[in-house]
């Protein structure tokens, strides 16, 4: 015969085996947990059931082997460990305010020949703290380049920790892993290496904290920081197209950390300077042509100076519309829609004129034929009329 099949074996195996951590088994009286992970200060429900309780009752023991409850009864002066439920095949108790400590394997026992037990992990998760960050002492000059550090403690398993400048993320060195003096929780920390530049100041440098317990809540740390670099400036004239005649400003516009705390105007071909004062405008009362020119204003500050330049060309004066001629181009307009009307009445009485003309022409040229002709109207008096010798004529 050949060697004996390892099914049977398999089978047996399968049979005290179930997945997701449930102790199962053929035995209808092999009762059956679940593992469990809880945050701490969280609360964890533990629930045992057996499907043939043999008429015993179910049991809940801690990691340190102490019954907690024995069917409905307490056993454990422990307030924070409450009776959920319990029936003959069911025995279900809560553990409020969860700590670390609370952390292992409890034990759910049936106490039938022999006696039989399950067992559920617990896993108690450490909060992170909110993160430190350490290393910023005082303002950057531009291109200067920090390191920042970032730590958090009391995590579990350890946490991880990312960077970010404003929406933009730093790439800094890898999480650094480092047991607490508990034993259970870890510290970790990370520093990230970054060049400022004029765009950073005000900026926010933030270090968050990644960790399962968070449950996708944000945990973070934000550094702002202060860039202090040379000035800018940029010349805006107002009104934007000055004319002959009008009152002028050119605005200085300084930008800086620190801002420009002097100015000064300048004409090229002309000195010497114009104006150095604390106020960024260059006033002109009343404009001239001669004003006309290139104009230039340093800001300076601290950390520097800066010149901008501004051609001014001064326009002719605005034609200014008198009343007077308001009022003839008002009486001209009046005039002009008079005309019209008047045309258009000329052509539609000339087009009725025209029209009636053409009928009178014809009627009178049907009178005209019918009417006699003169010679033969003549009418001889002669035998024409009784009693008289003298001849008479007629015209009809």
């Amino acid at each position: 015969m050949g060697a004996p099949s390892a099914l049977p074996l398999l089978l047996l195996f399968a049979s005290c085996w179930a997945p997701g951590g449930a102790n199962l088994s053929q035995d209808d009286s092999q009762p059956w947990t679940s593992d469990e992970t809880v945050v701490a200060g969280g609360t964890v429900v533990l629930k045992c059931q057996v499907k043939d309780h043999e008429d015993s009752s179910l049991q809940w023991s801690n990691p340190a082997q102490q019954t907690l409850y024995f069917g409905e009864k307490r056993a454990l002066r422990d307030n924070r460990i409450q009776l959920v439920r319990s029936t003959p095949h069911e025995l279900s108790i809560s553990i409020s305010n969860v700590a670390l400590a609370d952390e292992g394997e409890y034990t759910c026992s049936i106490f039938t020949m022999p006696v039989r037990t399950a067992k559920s992990l617990v896993t108690v998760l450490g909060i992170p703290q909110k993160p430190i960050i350490t290393g910023y002492k005082s303002s950057l000059r531009e291109k200067d380049t920090t390191t920042l550090n970032c730590q958090s403690s009391g995590s579990k398993p350890a946490a991880q920790l990312t960077w970010r400048k404003g929406d933009q993320e730093l790439h800094g060195e890898p999480t650094r892993i480092q047991e607490d003096p508990n034993g259970k929780t870890f510290t970790v920390s990370s520093s990230v290496t970054f060049q400022v530049t004029r765009e950073d100041d005000g900026a926010d440098i933030v270090c968050s904290v990644n960790h399962e317990s968070l449950k996708g809540a944000d945990r973070s740390t934000a550094q702002r920081i202060e860039v202090l670099y040379t000035p800018t400036a940029k010349i805006r004239p107002d009104p934007p197209h000055p004319r002959e005649g009008q009152k002028l400003l050119l605005h200085c516009e300084g930008r800086g950390n620190p801002a420009p705390q002097q100015y000064l105007w300048e004409k090229e071909g002309s000195v010497p300077p114009l104006r150095m004062t604390q106020e960024s405008a260059l006033i002109f009362p009343f404009l001239n042509k001669s004003d006309s020119g290139t104009y230039g204003c340093t800001a300076t500050s601290n950390m520097g100076s800066y010149k901008a330049y501004y051609t001014l060309n001064v326009n002719d004066p605005s034609p200014v519309p008198s009343s007077s001629s308001t009022y003839h181009a008002i009486i001209g307009g009046i005039v002009a829609f008079i005309v019209f009307l008047l045309l258009i009445l000329l052509i539609f009485l000339g087009h009725y004129l025209i029209r009636h003309k053409g009928t009178y022409l014809t009627h009178e040229a049907k009178g005209s034929d019918d009417a006699p002709d003169a010679d033969t109207a003549i009418i001889n008096a002669e035998g024409g009329q009784s009693g008289g010798d003298d001849k008479k004529e007629y015209f009809i």
